[in-house]
């Protein structure tokens, strides 16, 4: 096993460039996440330490030897697509130890490790079987097995779940995450869900438009986003937002309804700063911010809230039972040191 470590690293189509300068340390053995929307550059940096693509500038290192000139095949990686790239005239067994076979490896060995690798995930029953005969999560289970055998030093998950329905999602990243906490194995995962990243990794690393926004532990982005993308990329549903003009202490609303300030924020009378409050952070009040409901969703566990704040749309997500109706009057208030401030021109956080 060894750590990744993505050193001031730029990737240009043509005049195009579409990574700008990332740095990223992978401890040897972690599980990070790559998230963020559509265009990012998460699989692009994936495919450039996979080696799929050429770094324009900048180096990748697996553990202490820089692989930019290496091919993929001597890199020590084994990679995990959202496709899962199975050749279908193969049994389960036969696509799992296909790429040992093509490297020379006894038969026996390849056994061995396909058999250790079919018990890790439950396919001792299917090694017989095509993959047409298998449903979407057994495919997914194959192709990882064909990435295990290999014993790599570094897995790379590119997007693994996207084809699998919503109940299988859930239950494939719980068997990875136990998968990598069993083998121990450095992971670099990347998905577009921040639900995917949040319940996964040990570091998440969320990106935008080829930079990285921020990178911290799951509970580090959600309690304090480092700016205006992180706060409202993480959480769902997503973090309300909502502009204030601070005055003798206090955050007054366009409508004129006002909170007090955070306790330690370096702000000054007439700033304008953008408020965040998350969605589970409200609570039903005798006195905070007067809203009118316009919606009421019904989860079972939660009752989801669509309300307006003077012309600003506010989600309130309350766990208690309520008996609330479409244009009637919802006093909230946040939950004590829940709020985030943010600067409205650098997006940066302020508290």
């Amino acid at each position: 096993m060894a750590g990744v470590s993505i050193q001031n690293v730029e990737k240009a189509f043509g005049g195009v460039r579409v990574i700008h300068g990332i740095d990223i340390e992978i401890a040897d053995g972690a599980f990070v996440v790559l998230v963020g929307p559509s265009g990012c550059g998460k699989s692009t940096l994936l495919r450039i330490i996979a080696g799929l693509e050429d770094v324009t500038s900048g180096a990748i290192m697996i553990g202490d030897t820089e692989v930019n000139d290496m091919a993929p095949k001597d890199r020590d990686i084994a990679m995990v697509f959202q496709n899962y790239g199975l050749y279908p005239h193969m049994t389960v067994a036969q696509n799992m130890g296909f790429a040992l076979k093509l490297a020379g490896v006894n038969k026996a060995e390849i056994a061995k490790r396909v058999g250790n690798a079919a018990d890790i995930l439950n396919l001792d029953a299917l090694l017989d079987r095509f993959p047409r005969q298998l449903s979407g999560g057994q495919r997914q289970r194959v192709a990882m097995g064909r990435a295990i055998v290999r014993n790599p030093q570094v897995f790379l998950f590119d997007e693994p779940l996207s084809n699998l329905d919503a109940k299988l999602r859930v239950q494939m990243r719980a068997e990875i995450k136990q998968l990598h906490q069993r083998l121990k194995v450095t992971t670099v995962y990347v998905t577009h869900d921040q639900i995917e990243a949040m319940t996964m990794a040990d570091v998440i690393v969320v990106m935008h438009d080829g930079v990285v926004k921020q990178a911290g532990s799951p509970l580090d982005l959600y309690d304090t986003p480092a700016n205006l993308f992180v706060a409202g990329f993480i959480g769902s549903p997503a973090m309300n937002f909502m502009d204030a003009t601070v005055t003798s202490g206090a955050l007054v609303f366009a409508d004129g309804q006002h909170l007090p300030a955070p306790e330690g924020a370096a702000l000054t009378d007439g700033q304008v700063v953008r408020v965040g409050i998350r969605p589970e952070d409200l609570v039903v009040a005798d006195a905070g911010l007067s809203t009118r409901v316009r919606i009421v969703e019904p989860t079972g566990a939660e009752i989801h809230v669509g309300a307006q704040l003077g012309d600003t749309p506010v989600t309130v997500v309350l766990r208690e039972r309520h008996d609330l109706h479409p244009d009637q009057t919802l006093t909230v208030a946040p939950l004590a040191g829940r709020l985030h401030l943010f600067d409205p021109k650098t997006e940066a956080r302020l508290n």
